[in-house]
């Protein structure tokens, strides 16, 4: 129901896992490479973190990338009980055994033979078990032991542990030193930083559909979320959920201070770790607080009862068709007022095992965002989300499928790739010059480097986001008979170029225009249709030097 006001496909903070929504952030990619690496090596993995944190995602991400000729037991609810949890194990792998004779003998003999004959068909062999803090040191020494069924060349059954902070305290026990000293790969996840919130809202907007030049959750009310929510993705799609609702049933189109504090009121009263805040909150707030929740429901519902679109009728005014005068050469623009801003931060340093990663690829989208803007001579504020600032000033961030270099020339915009890179990662690169055979792309340090095309095209899956000056006015195509800001300017435009001294129209787009419309179409390549669209406002921009174009390469 509410997100529909917002523009929205679907809901954008669903806590159930959409592998639609997966949102890797440095820290997660990370940890996939760790447990892919500790899979390949046998023994132990160990993959740790609050709950919320993104273990889930990991493991989905993990379990799609291991080898076909891999067999996995999950185990998601481990029990104490060594019989249970090698039946369960036995069940999972489809490893047969006697179940008139239950033992731990005779269960790990069956699944010994059946690790033996996987091995000898070239399969391995993979046990997962998640919430694994639940199991206790007898169970998890039980576990160690199964590891012992190896071969003289290799481990015959690879184990991945699973579990929250709690898990790393029980394996420091001297007890289990052993098994701890198996581990042959560990990683903790850690929560979002600010930046990663940031970014992980965005992207869960947007794939949910979120109009571009929309932003439901200014930057002030992202940091309360941050600050809130500790960064666990869980409670921030949790958080996230509750204020778009809210802000839909005062009918607002972004979510204000009231409304995030009435969400994380709601929140806080069904999560255990912040019980304690209710025992000091005076019995009359927590009446009107439900009596304000009460009342939310009811506008919410009236509204979307009430609210039904309007259609207005288009009025058409006849007008005899002028010949237009022939182009002059146009005075420039001036450039767009930049906006005030912090300085970029630094990237972190590149670690060694990565010296061999292109320095042109860019891991996080928000970054290569960035990194756009500050080439295009924009300064944000890095508190918020680069388009979002951008917006306030008409600056559009567009997304687009090409799938060919020449669409891509024909935009004539620097942009930012969406590239998969060998590994199956998303990453990104941001280009500003091209030609028949070679890219010009930005490095880490912000230099232009050329890079062949035969190189970045494996990488690259046709999407692409770029930046456009969008006049005053402008949000869909506009037909002949509309009034609306962006059509007078575009006269304006016009008038300046054919060195008219009055424009063709005023906001209104009358016969006249259209057949300016049209002939500046033809010129210039685009689809003569009339229609006052996108890339016929581009091309003007592109024509009078108010947006920077993709460098041609000698």
């Amino acid at each position: 129901m509410y997100h529909n006001h917002f523009g929205l496909q679907e809901q954008a903070f669903s806590i159930a896992v959409n592998p639609r929504y997966l949102y890797m952030s440095q820290q997660h990619k990370e940890a996939l490479a760790h447990l892919l690496y500790g899979v390949k090596g046998g023994g132990f993995v160990l993959l740790s973190g609050e709950v919320g944190t993104g273990k889930t995602t990991i493991i989905r991400c993990l379990l799609e990338r291991l080898p076909d000729a891999t067999d996995v037991a999950i185990v998601m609810n481990p029990m104490d009980d060594a019989v249970q949890m090698l039946c369960t194990i036995c069940d999972e792998l489809g490893a047969p055994y006697d179940k008139s004779a239950l033992g731990q003998k005779p269960l790990v003999d069956s699944l010994n033979r059946f690790l033996l004959e996987n091995h000898r068909n070239g399969r391995n062999t993979v046990l997962l078990i998640d919430e694994a803090q639940r199991l206790s040191a007898e169970a998890l020494e039980q576990i160690r032991l199964l590891t012992n069924l190896e071969t003289t060349t290799q481990k015959l059954l690879q184990i991945i542990l699973v579990g929250q902070p709690e898990l790393n305290e029980t394996l420091a026990q001297p007890r289990l030193r052993q098994l701890s000293q198996r581990i042959t790969a560990r990683f903790h996840l850690q929560p979002l930083t600010l930046l990663e919130t940031q970014a992980y809202i965005a992207h869960r907007l947007d794939v949910a559909g979120l109009p571009d030049g929309r932003n439901p959750f200014p930057g002030k009310i992202v940091r309360r979320i941050h600050q809130f929510t500790g960064g666990i993705p869980r409670l921030i799609n949790i958080v996230c959920e509750r204020a778009l609702i809210g802000a839909y049933g005062h009918n607002k189109s972004t979510v204000d201070l009231p409304t995030f504090n009435l969400a994380c009121a709601e929140v806080a009263g069904s999560l255990p770790g912040h019980q304690h805040h209710h025992s000091r909150v005076d019995p009359r707030l927590l009446a009107a607080g439900g009596a304000a929740l009460t009342l939310l429901a009811i506008i919410a519902i009236g509204v979307w009862l009430l609210r039904a679109p309007v259609q207005v009728p288009i009025a058409t005014t006849p007008a005899k068709v002028i010949a237009p005068v022939p182009a002059a050469t146009p005075t420039p623009a001036p450039e767009p007022t930049p906006i005030i801003a912090s300085p970029l931060p630094e990237p972190e340093a590149a670690s060694s095992a990565r010296a061999a990663t292109p320095s042109y690829l860019i891991a996080s989208y928000t970054q290569a965002q960035a990194r756009l803007v500050q080439f295009l001579g924009f300064r944000i504020d890095y508190d918020t989300h680069p388009c979002w600032e951008l917006a306030d000033k008409n600056i559009e961030c567009a997304k687009e499928s090409v799938e060919t270099w020449p669409t891509l020339q024909e935009i004539n915009r620097p942009a930012v790739l969406i590239l998969i890179t060998p590994a199956r990662f998303a990453s990104h690169a941001v280009i500003v010059g091209l030609n028949s055979t070679e890219a010009e792309l930005l490095d880490s340090e912000g230099r232009a480097i050329r890079v062949p095309l035969s190189e970045l095209g494996p990488l690259w899956t046709g999407r692409i986001m770029y930046l456009w000056t969008r006049p005053e006015g402008f949000s869909e195509p506009l037909v002949m008979g509309q009034k609306n800001p962006a059509i007078g300017w575009l006269a304006k435009q016009f008038a300046l170029l054919d060195e008219r001294p009055s424009p063709l129209t005023d906001d209104r787009f009358n016969a006249n225009l259209r057949e300016r419309v049209k002939i500046f179409q033809r010129t210039h390549g685009l689809e003569d249709d009339g229609i006052i669209g996108a890339r016929t406002l581009m091309k003007v921009n592109e024509v009078l030097g108010i947006d920077q174009t993709l460098r041609s390469l000698d």
